[in-house]
């Protein structure tokens, strides 16, 4: 989505079937007792999108959980803070408390989350209060999906959304650059679960973006694209796509150190909103970067100059091992405005989000890998 002005947040806001394996990653969790198919995944009680959707495995049984987001009329109106929990035996989702709040905001989206040691964070997020204030929020809250109890987290240093959290070593959790209130951030902020303290770890390299994507293996972080803040020469603020990936290594010694250095990019589009995740393809860890828009737009999926922004069907492989990017079929169905991917028996899914038509949807939707001839 669009800055946040007027509520209105742009992005800022052949081989046969390839082996794809669950992975055990920073960025979530992964556990089975969900049948990997889409049409065994109910659907949401009601279209969202631009939600926060988590999955963990607590004792055997397996949650799904959607955060918060906007509905059908893609309006600052239609931000709420619902959400829903599925677990394995329920047919449908079932109604939680809602997303608490320390700054009386009738909704909130963009809101970043991480999976640790079982719970679900919810980190951050942009929301509007019911006098039509509306801004980054630094709020954050710890989940069980267990006892379905929310318990508050110390405020991020500097609210951001529209950013990119990862957990790692099961205590801390990596918060990358995103939006703040008027323009993009660079930081990295980073929350200790065992102190509870928030600390700023190494800064990102190039464009302060938002709006990206991507993901932890091991030690080695790998994001891309989002947009960046400019100005133009009429010295308005304007935003642009950012075609750019950088890798990050954590060092053992002291979580605060990030040797970051430039990657290669996939020679695509740069994306706002799509999904990253780590799975496993070919006996090799590698991140998929799936759908997403290639071009900034607000709420109602709709750009400052009235064009209609489509989703992109388009998945990028990035092998580990190879340090190189391989080819991919897209994704049968485009969808653009994610938080989050999820892995359920080894597949991957994604939970409701814009279609074509800028239509929100309410179902889950499995984005298949395979690779194609380079």
């Amino acid at each position: 989505m669009l800055p946040k002005s007027d509520c209105n947040k742009t992005t800022k806001h052949h081989q046969a079937k390839t082996p794809v394996k669950a992975v055990f990653t920073g960025l979530l969790l992964m556990a089975s007792g969900f049948a990997a198919a889409a049409t065994d995944i109910p659907p949401l009680p009601e279209p969202v999108s631009n939600q926060l959707v988590l999955h963990t495995s607590v004792r055997g049984q397996p949650y799904l959980a959607s955060f918060a987001g906007i509905g059908a009329a893609k309006t600052a109106a239609a931000m709420h803070n619902k959400v829903w929990q599925l677990s394995s035996g329920q047919s449908n989702w079932q109604n939680i408390a809602v997303l608490p709040t320390a700054s009386r905001v009738n909704g909130r989206i963009a809101t970043t989350g991480v999976v640790l040691n079982k719970q679900f964070f919810i980190l951050g997020g942009y929301g509007q209060s019911s006098d039509g204030k509306s801004g980054t929020l630094a709020d954050s809250y710890r989940f069980s999906p267990v006892t379905q109890s929310y318990s508050k987290l110390p405020d991020m240093p500097v609210a951001v959304d529209e950013s990119v959290a990862f957990a790692h070593k099961d205590r801390y959790i990596y918060l990358l650059a995103g939006f703040h209130n008027s323009g993009a951030v660079n930081l990295v902020q980073l929350f200790d679960n065992f102190t509870q303290k928030w600390s700023q770890a190494t800064p990102l390299p190039g464009s302060a973006v938002f709006g990206h994507a991507g993901v932890l293996v091991g030690n080695e972080i790998l994001f891309c694209d989002g947009v960046k803040t400019t100005i133009a020469a009429d010295g308005k603020q304007q935003f642009e796509t950012e075609a750019a990936c950088y890798l990050g290594n954590i060092s053992d010694k002291n979580a605060n150190n990030i040797s970051w250095r430039p990657a290669p990019h996939h020679g695509g589009k740069a994306r706002t909103r799509q999904g990253a995740i780590a799975v496993e393809v070919n006996g090799e860890t590698m991140a998929a970067f799936i759908g997403g828009s290639e071009t900034p737009y607000h709420l109602n999926g709709v750009t400052d100059d009235g064009k209609a922004i489509e989703p992109s069907s388009a998945i990028y492989l990035y092998s580990f091992k190879q340090q190189k990017w391989l080819k991919a079929a897209p994704s049968e169905t485009a969808v653009m405005d994610l938080r989050s991917l999820v892995l359920i028996d080894g597949e991957i899914f994604s939970i409701g989000g814009m279609l074509a038509g800028q239509q929100v949807g309410n179902t889950a939707i499995k984005h298949k890998i395979k690779l194609l001839p380079e």
